[in-house]
């Protein structure tokens, strides 16, 4: 008989990080929910991954994986905490960074602020050099001023991280690798970024931004990856870990940090996208869901149609207005990098509830996040939060969250509560905390809708999928909201996210811009681009272990009519030859009749603008895990309010397994990482398949 083996999932989030551990063979699951430590990451994801090997007696040797999702590289962005980092860009290029496309999130805001460059203009040099998009040098790269504007930037500026980005370096990039071969030759350890490795498509200004954030990120997350690896070493376990990447897929933990770490920047929300989409494609008669991750310090939405994550080309990061339009551009920091389609605002557990000058009530973005938390963790905590709102509620078990291992004060949070928000607004303290609640609701709805109608998606024809420590606690008011009428919480909500680690493909992305009008392109010239970059597709396979048929190399195209801003992207199967260049006109036009409604006629020219290829590595996945192994065995009854019209009402505390026939809301079900609340008028049934709550 072989000997079991079993695969380890880290999920790093604002407030705790969450370790998972899976039998391999018969899918059974421990878990080790610890407080995240924001000044070194690494140190919880340790003391969660010793302290579940050591309660379940693994031995580190029998783990044959250990994959992580991680917000270091977000955080860093967010928080202003990443490298000193320097630009060299073609002369005359100097300012595109800070230029970018104009364009502002909100026209009428003559106050609007918009977020630092990364690189402020002193530590941006120019030098001179100039290559047209098509090839020809019209001035050589004058290697002298790139050897004296690097000493200048590292031995003035002292920076740490250096960017990249010359003119059609996309497609061109000999002058580009001459100047990061200077450098590294004057400062072997100095960190470099090249546009042409990290974003190889059109698009100046984005491709400035995607080079500068990852030489901002570089040093911290190799020092990150670098601490955990060596931390994973000194338990035992025989291999170093993987990583989340933006899109969903599994990458090398090491590559990623020393080639790539901008593809991570989305590394923690995907996770739960990903899991959230496998589970649908499993337990769902139609895998179409809304992916609704509300934590301690944000909430997440994402959408899976037919049982895969919406995915896009593009995502900005940090600055102000992460509550605005997912539409409205010009929010943060341009990335061009594929990653899950997400909507993200600052609403969670720990969000502060306050009062603005108007007299009204808000709620976040700021957090009490783990420290000091919400007042009820006694922590040192002196402002409402959302939480302390649950608990006077009596949604949350006063005896403590995670079977009790984190107390709660009630009577501080009640205290708190009543002196800041109930007093100065003339409402009852069961008032106050609920509208707290409806407000976060209002709050969250916006993150809901950027995914689905901003997207021209109708949320009523899928069901709301709600984890994270909080989600299953308000994800029938979210559904109610938005005229949905199924809600699910999977099996362990509260780490739901780091089954995404589990059950996630290693999956890698490359493109390159090739802009031709098809009418006129040389097929030839598109198939050698395109077979190139199945060629690195394969070789990363390979090099991960995966050969023959555990390979799956997908090629796609982005493609628009000429004249168009934006391109829309089409699967393409088999070599193109030039008897195949209309159809491949054929399948974009078809693409833009679904997304817009509408098509061109036959006369107008469709323009390629940049091919790609996706390459994944299909390894053997776990059986869908069933249930958690720390159940708080909570029963019997408490008071719970839900609103001015029902008042206090006993509510019944179950666990999932009293849900086996159905019940009648309403009705609490306590777990060690999450609490699910089923108001009045509810039905609750347990999912025989996957043990999943099924609300509707």
């Amino acid at each position: 008989m072989s000997q079991p083996t079993f695969r380890l999932a880290i999920d790093v989030g604002g407030t705790f990080t969450d370790v998972v551990l899976i039998d391999d063979q018969r899918g059974k699951l421990w878990f080790a929910k610890v407080l995240s430590t924001p000044d070194d990451p690494s140190r919880g994801s340790l003391t969660g991954v010793a302290e579940i090997l050591e309660r379940t007696d693994t031995p580190p040797s029998a783990v044959r994986d250990v994959a992580h999702a991680t917000t270091v590289a977000t955080n860093a962005v967010l928080e202003g905490k990443g490298a000193r980092t320097g630009l060299i860009a073609t002369a005359g290029f100097r300012d595109v960074l800070e230029m970018g496309r104009e364009a502002r999130y909100d026209i009428y805001d003559l106050g609007i602020r918009m977020p630092p460059p990364l690189a402020p203009r002193r530590r941006r040099m120019e030098v001179s050099e100039r290559i047209t998009f098509d090839g020809d040098v019209l001035t050589p790269l004058d290697e002298a001023e790139v050897e004296a504007n690097v000493r200048r930037l590292v031995e003035d500026e002292d920076i740490q991280s250096l960017a990249i980005c010359l003119l059609h370096g996309y497609a061109h990039p000999d002058h580009e690798l001459k100047t990061a071969a200077i450098a590294k030759r004057l400062f072997p350890n100095l960190s470099i970024s090249v546009s042409s490795e990290v974003s190889a498509e059109i698009r100046e200004y984005e491709r400035v931004s995607t080079t500068v954030v990852d030489a901002y990120v570089k040093p911290l997350v190799q020092t990150y990856v670098g601490r955990l690896n060596a931390g994973l070493k000194a338990l035992g376990t025989p291999l170093e870990a993987s990583m989340m990447l933006s899109h969903g897929g599994i990458g090398t933990a090491t590559d990623v940090a020393e080639n790539h770490p901008v593809r991570m920047i989305e590394s923690g929300p995907a996770a739960g996208a990903i899991a959230a989409a496998h589970f649908a494609r499993r337990a769902l008669v139609q895998p179409d869901a809304i992916a609704f991750d509300m934590g301690g310090t944000t909430a997440k939405a994402a959408l899976v149609i037919d049982g895969r994550a919406e995915r896009a080309e593009e995502l900005q990061v940090g600055g102000e207005a992460i509550q605005a339009s997912r539409l409205l551009t010009g929010q943060g920091y341009s990335v061009k990098t594929r990653a899950i389609d997400l909507a993200e605002v600052g609403a969670g557990g720990g969000s502060i509830v306050w009062i603005d000058a108007g007299g009204a009530m808000q709620i976040g973005p700021e957090s009490a996040g783990a420290s000091p938390g919400p007042v009820a963790y006694g922590m040192g905590g002196d402002r409402p939060t959302v939480t302390d709102a649950n608990l006077i509620l009596g949604y949350l078990n006063s005896a403590g969250l995670a079977g009790g291992d984190r107390p709660l004060d009630l009577e501080a949070a009640r205290a708190v509560f009543q002196t800041k928000v109930a007093d100065p607004l003339g409402l009852s303290l069961e008032d106050a905390a609920f509208g707290a609640r409806r407000i976060a609701v209002a709050n969250m709805m916006r993150a809901i809708r950027a995914v689905t109608v901003e997207r021209g998606r109708d949320p009523r024809s899928a069901a709301l999928f709600a984890f994270g420590g909080n989600g299953p606690l308000f994800g029938w008011d979210m559904a109610t909201a938005l005229g949905m009428n199924r809600v699910i919480a999977p099996p362990a909500p509260g780490l739901f996210s780091a089954f995404g680690l589990i059950y996630a493909e290693v999956e890698h992305h490359y493109g390159r811009t090739l802009r031709r009008v098809l009418a006129n392109a040389d097929a030839s010239e598109i198939e050698v681009a395109w077979a190139a970059l199945e060629t690195e597709a394969i070789e990363q396979l390979v090099a991960e272990g995966f050969n023959g048929p555990t390979q799956s190399v997908q090629r796609t195209a982005s493609l628009r009519y000429k004249g168009q801003t934006h391109e829309l992207e089409v699967d393409w199967t088999g070599p193109i030859s030039a008897d195949k260049l209309d159809a491949l006109a054929e399948a974009f036009g078809e693409e833009h009749a679904r997304v817009y409604g509408h098509r061109a006629g036959a006369a107008e020219p469709v323009e390629l603008i940049t091919l790609r290829v996706s390459g994944r590595g299909l390894g053997d996945r776990p059986p869908l895990a069933r249930a958690s192994d720390r159940s708080t065995g909570a029963h019997g009854a408490r008071l719970a309010y839900f609103g001015p019209k029902l008042g206090w009402l006993e509510t019944p505390i179950l666990s999932r397994k009293d849900l086996i026939d159905g019940r009648k809301g309403p009705f609490i079900v306590e777990e060690y990482d999450a609490t699910c609340l089923a108001p009045p008028g509810v039905t609750g049934e347990i999912n025989d398949a996957t043990g999943a709550i099924i609300l509707r």
